[in-house]
């Protein structure tokens, strides 16, 4: 059975601005999606996109989101990157998530949000601690709107307090940052082949 998984990436800034520690440990979580013949395709840099401010699935003239809400459903796995900012999962994160609300209302027949039978998994950095946070943050709502959370399903890095060193910068990746990747990927994919051959009743 083929799965695929969509990356999103919440960093505040955009591609051309800097390289980002979130989109590393995305590639981490690729590789180890790699082992379990999960294809992650490129990720969505959501600050290169114009993502307005709302709570449905299209808010008019310019808004990104339609695209990339396509894509996001197309995929099996939905890998959600963000950085830590004072404490928390970032702006940008929340608007994604305030965006996701419009499933809600969107329903199947069945009662089914278009997440359900949809898994999604966590890719968090940071040079502070609130990764627990962060991923409270992203695992309530996303169940809430439909997403299917497997067990180890955040895979992150927060630098030391008060220090000055990013993920992308570290010499070498942490093996327990790797050993964690892979458990996350090989559980998501379990569990996604799981609700791909028998969806949610409903």
């Amino acid at each position: 059975m083929t799965l695929t998984a969509c990356a999103i990436n919440c960093s505040l800034a955009p591609s051309d601005s800097r390289e980002s520690s979130t989109d590393v440990m995305i590639g981490v979580l690729r590789d180890a999606f790699a082992e379990h013949d999960v294809r992650v395709a490129d990720s969505i840099r959501i600050a290169d996109h114009n993502v307005k401010p709302g709570v449905t699935s299209d808010e008019g003239e310019g808004d990104d989101w339609p695209k990339i809400r396509e894509r996001i459903l197309a995929a099996d796995i939905l890998v959600f990157g963000t950085p830590i900012w004072l404490g928390q999962a970032s702006s940008v994160a929340k608007r994604v998530l305030e965006r996701m609300d419009a499933f809600l209302s969107e329903t199947d027949d069945a009662g089914r949000m278009p997440s359900y039978g949809k898994v999604a998994v966590a890719a968090i950095v940071g040079n502070e601690d609130g990764a627990h946070w962060a991923t409270s943050q992203l695992f309530q709502a996303l169940n809430d709107t439909g997403w299917t959370i497997p067990a180890v399903a955040a895979c992150y890095w927060v630098g030391e307090a008060m220090g000055s060193t990013d993920f992308k910068d570290l010499d070498q990746q942490p093996e327990k940052v790797t050993q964690t990747a892979s458990m996350v990927a090989s559980n998501a994919a379990h569990l996604a082949g799981l609700l791909k051959r028998a969806p949610y009743p409903g």
